[in-house]
């Protein structure tokens, strides 16, 4: 089996694959203050809550945005698996043509979904990653990553707005029945999320003429659901994009 992991800000998650199929998959909060032993601790409960062998595991690809807990994080699955991980990183093959200033800066989770899309769709292509940022960039007729954009995060976007405006309530991401909001909370949801899906439809459009081609879109991420639901434009949902990314690369490096 193939441990995929991915390191965000928020959230840890882990997918367990049998070739191409996804057997399983967990989640823990990321949390940059847990040691090798929190970590290994954390992975070998929930491999036990979920029936995982861990002595089945023969492989291990970790993409991760939070570097402070990399190395304990490998380290802790070293302890679990006996596996060696590959990070991703500079070094690792990916198969994907990096037509940018300096491909070294390239988020690893980027490249992963960027890898995923290429592999399993078709291009020009939008890939879209609604996370602690809102990350929206492109893949030409060619297969080339060619950059994008990034944006606050919506949970970022609200937590920074509710925290600065003192008169302004925290309050949840369900999408308002009306853009026009009659209260404060609607008010707050409806700038938030339908304000977010305008941005993406506005980017998309300006994509599209920047490159003289329609692309084809594509969303990950928690929050991508609540957000692309209320977008204009024809956007494909795909939770899996940055485990699947991980797997493809890890196809590409395993000796």
């Amino acid at each position: 089996m193939l441990l995929c992991t991915d390191v965000g800000n928020t959230n840890i998650k882990f997918a367990l694959y049998e070739g191409d199929e996804q057997l399983i998959k967990l989640r823990i909060s990321t949390d940059p203050g847990k040691t090798e032993d929190d970590f290994a601790v954390e992975l070998y409960t929930i491999f036990q809550i979920n029936g995982v062998d861990a002595g089945k595991i023969d492989g291990s690809i970790l993409s991760s945005v939070v570097p402070k807990i990399t190395d304990s994080l490998c380290k802790a699955i070293k302890k679990i698996t006996e596996v060696d991980t590959i990070v991703v990183g500079p070094g690792v093959k990916s198969g994907l043509d990096l037509r940018i200033d300096n491909p070294l800066t390239l988020g690893s989770d980027i490249l992963a979904m960027c890898v995923a899309v290429k592999e399993m769709y078709s291009c020009p292509a939008i890939v879209i990653g609604l996370g602690t940022a809102t990350t929206i960039v492109y893949l030409d007729e060619n297969e080339r990553y060619c950059g994008g954009a990034i944006a606050p995060g919506v949970t970022i976007s609200l937590d920074a707005l509710t925290h600065h405006g003192a008169l302004l309530p925290s309050t949840n991401l369900k999408p308002p029945k009306k853009v026009i909001g009659t209260n404060t909370e609607d008010c707050i949801r409806s700038g938030v999320i339908y304000g977010t899906a305008c941005m993406i439809d506005g980017m998309i459009e300006r994509f599209n003429e920047e490159r003289g081609v329609k692309a084809t879109a594509f969303a990950t991420g928690g929050l991508a659901s609540g957000i692309v639901n209320n977008c204009k434009y024809d956007i494909m949902i795909n939770d899996e994009l940055i485990l699947d990314g991980l797997r493809l690369i890890y196809q590409k490096n395993k000796t």
